[in-house]
């Protein structure tokens, strides 16, 4: 029988423990036994199940991870659990805008003394304001494993001497401790004597699954955690370290801790994996990214420094991350990207944050549409399978398969049901990988006053992990077919990937072409809903002269133009990426003059970034038409930055000043025009002698600009 999904008036779920007359009950496609039974849920663990769902009959729509579908309760019953609040990474923690500092034990520091070990902590890295202290280990404090006189921690009278300590000197007690779930009391009395010191801020709870960590499989997890809740309240911040890597996901439980936990501390410790960094830090956020607590990252600082950059900007740039730890002192070679501050973006951001939405225009019911949804089909006409189907950047599944020249070998559609007739925004999402092809032909059906479908070709390859409009349509609502999206792989290439991701319709309420708001031009700078780049314009100089005939304005001098070798004979000797300008005479005299971005577009990147000082990237709008290319635009050694990650910005709006680089260079500014998406992964990028990369990725900016005038 096919599959009875659950139903629209299931209402909110509800967290809870299930109790079944035997070892488990099994888990159905439908509501009753003639239906295909899916999997076991085991008596006394965690579900999500769903009082709104249930049947005449007696049948509970119920969610244990991955595994969804309908139960009897006639044979369970459910006590439900005090949860703490969920909501992702938009609920605040103890951590956010804070850097956190893992300490082991005294003895694997330098340091003799508390207060010499806060000391010098302040000295390496002033902006980190929160200790995180090992207090304990199974039923054991820490102090049994630390003979250090001074620091080591075995109980409450030692927490307070920290606590104390840490405190005169303006930072914050974190602790944390290693579970093994072999004495549930012994654990949870040191959880709770250590959570009910004053100024303990929060606890961690490090859960592995390697020796000599968690040993004792999913059964202890809530008896433990319910005696710790009991004691200690279901305020008390707690937060769950785990190895974020996608095969130890399941070994730790992860249902089970859910009700009991606030945030998680993922170790991705790409070092120590072998790995690439923005391999692990992927992994983390799509393992990760949809358990319903906030991500707060562990960086390793073993790591070279310029990897330990990365991640930082990995987590914080790309996937938002509130707050950070390094792991751990004692271990830390340079402090420079742990003194990184954190910048907390309060912009709501989604998937593609540059789709924002758009002056004059009011949305209203959206459908979002993933592969392997009902509302998505896909097929081969092979007999074969063709897809390849992997997850993405965001924690949802999109396909991808090598095109082809001429005769398609699959297949897929969109389709669902509309609200009402009217006005519509069809996007398709296009992840970072496997979309390289440069014309992929999306069918729009149903359009009112057309017979046929509407074709509109996307270049995949000039788009990474973004929304791209397909355009406004005139739907109705019951017509044949209105508003399916179609695709398959003919694309007249046979050497290329194109991905089938997810589409998204967005009813649009009111739709007006607001007048430009880029200066200068003539817009306007929405077309059909969509924000385009009128032009491009000299970043510097007056408003009057940013409108005139030089690229440059008077007064103004490229020292290092673009692609030319610079620092001859130096270490330092390389190709220009861009321009640097400098206006008046030798020395400092520009600095402080006005900056301004060049077209209107999103600011992606917003930091100080070694040897740069302070980096500023935006990512522009499509050019002159919706399907236009998008550029992006570096600005280096800037001071009075006045944006920030996510602010929307226009041609001519003043982002910030000329600046030294924090006093490492002669005030100027650097200026990029970037072709591809190199700087989304890598804002620091620098293909110094390699002159080929350089031409592949950059573009000569005063050339640019001579030809994008708006």
């Amino acid at each position: 029988m096919a599959s009875v999904p659950k139903p629209s008036t299931a209402g909110q779920g509800t967290t809870a423990t299930i109790t079944t007359r035997s070892n488990y009950v099994n888990i159905r496609t439908g509501p009753g036994t003639e239906y295909t039974d899916i999997g076991d849920i085991l008596n006394g663990s965690t579900v999500v199940y769903y009082p709104g769902s249930k049947t005449a009959s007696g049948w509970v729509w119920v969610e244990q991870q991955s595994l969804v579908g309908w139960i009897s309760t006639g044979v369970v019953t459910f006590t439900e659990v005090s949860t703490p609040p969920s909501g992702g990474n938009t609920t605040p923690t103890p951590y956010d805008g804070q850097i956190g500092m893992w300490h082991w034990k005294g003895q694997a520091i330098p340091e003799n003394t508390i207060e010499e070990f806060i000391a010098n902590m302040k000295r390496r890295a002033p902006n980190v304001k929160q200790i995180w202290v090992k207090v304990g280990d199974g039923n054991s404090w820490q102090g049994n494993f630390d003979n250090d006189p001074d620091m080591a921690v075995n109980g409450p009278a030692d927490v307070d001497r920290w606590v104390q300590a840490l405190s005169r000197n303006g930072l914050e007690f974190h602790a944390w401790c290693v579970l093994k779930g072999v004495d549930i009391a012994g654990e949870a009395d040191i959880i709770a004597k250590t959570c009910q010191r004053p100024g303990v801020k929060s606890m961690i709870l490090d859960v592995e699954p390697y020796d000599g960590y968690w040993e004792a499989g999913s059964g202890p997890i809530r008896p433990l955690m319910t005696n710790v809740r009991q004691q200690i309240g279901s305020s008390f911040h707690i937060g769950l370290g785990v190895d974020p890597r996608r095969v130890h996901y399941n070994s730790v439980y992860p249902a089970e801790w859910l009700p009991f936990i606030n945030s998680v501390h993922t170790m991705s410790y790409w070092t120590t994996f072998r790995r690439p960094v923005d391999d692990v830090i992927d992994e983390t956020y799509a393992v990760w990214g949809n358990y319903g607590r906030p991500i707060i990252p562990i960086l390793q600082g073993t790591a070279p420094a310029s990897e330990q950059e990365q991640a930082f900007n990995r987590v914080t740039q790309r996937y938002g991350a509130k707050a950070v730890s390094w792991w751990r002192y004692g271990v830390i070679n340079t402090f420079d990207s742990v003194n990184k501050p954190i910048v907390i973006d309060t912009t709501p951001t989604v998937p593609g944050s540059d789709d924002q939405p758009l002056p004059g225009t009011e949305f209203g019911i959206q459908n979002l549409i993933k592969v392997g949804q009902d509302d998505y089909r896909s097929g081969t006409y092979t007999g074969r399978q063709e897809f390849t189907t992997i997850q993405g950047t965001y924690g949802w599944n999109f396909a991808y398969k090598s095109t082809v020249e001429r005769s398609s070998t699959v297949w897929a559609e969109w389709k669902t049901d509309l609200p009402a007739s009217g006005m519509y925004q069809i996007a398709v999402f296009v992840p970072s990988t496997h979309a390289t092809t440069r014309r992929a032909r999306y069918k729009i059906h149903g359009i009112r006053g057309t017979t046929t479908e509407v074709v509109v070709d996307i270049n995949q390859s000039k788009y990474h992990d973004e929304w791209v409009p397909l355009g406004i349509f005139d739907l109705v609502k019951g017509a044949p077919n209105a508003g399916k999206v179609f695709l398959n792989d003919v694309t007249g290439e046979s050497d290329k990937e194109i991905a089938f991701d997810a589409v998204r319709l967005r009813q649009v309420l009111a739709v007006t072409n607001p007048p430009p708001t880029t200066g200068g031009g003539t817009g306007p700078d929405v077309i059909n809903g969509v924000y385009v780049a009128d032009g491009f314009d000299s970043p510097v100089g007056t408003d009057a002269e940013r409108r005139g005939s030089q690229v440059w304005p008077s007064g103004w001098r490229d020292a290092s133009p673009y692609a030319k070798l610079y620092f001859i004979g130096t270490p330092q000797e390389a190709y220009h990426t861009g321009a640097d300008l400098n206006w008046g005479a030798a020395g400092n005299s520009d600095i402080g003059q006005p900056v301004y971005s060049s077209a209107s577009g999103v600011v992606v990147y917003q930091q100080t970034l070694n040897p740069w000082g302070n980096l500023t990237i935006i990512k522009h709008d499509p050019l002159k038409v919706t399907s236009g290319h998008k550029y992006y635009t570096r600005f280096g050694h800037m001071q009075n930055v006045t944006v920030k990650v996510g602010d929307r910005v226009k041609r001519g709006q003043k982002i910030g000043e000329i600046g030294t680089g924090g006093g490492r260079f002669i005030a100027h500014l650097h200026f990029d025009v970037v072709r591809t998406t190199v700087l989304d992964t890598k804002p620091g990028d620098w293909p110094g002698k390699d002159l080929n990369r350089l031409l592949i990725h950059y573009v000569d900016p005063k050339e640019f600009i001579r030809q994008n005038r708006p």
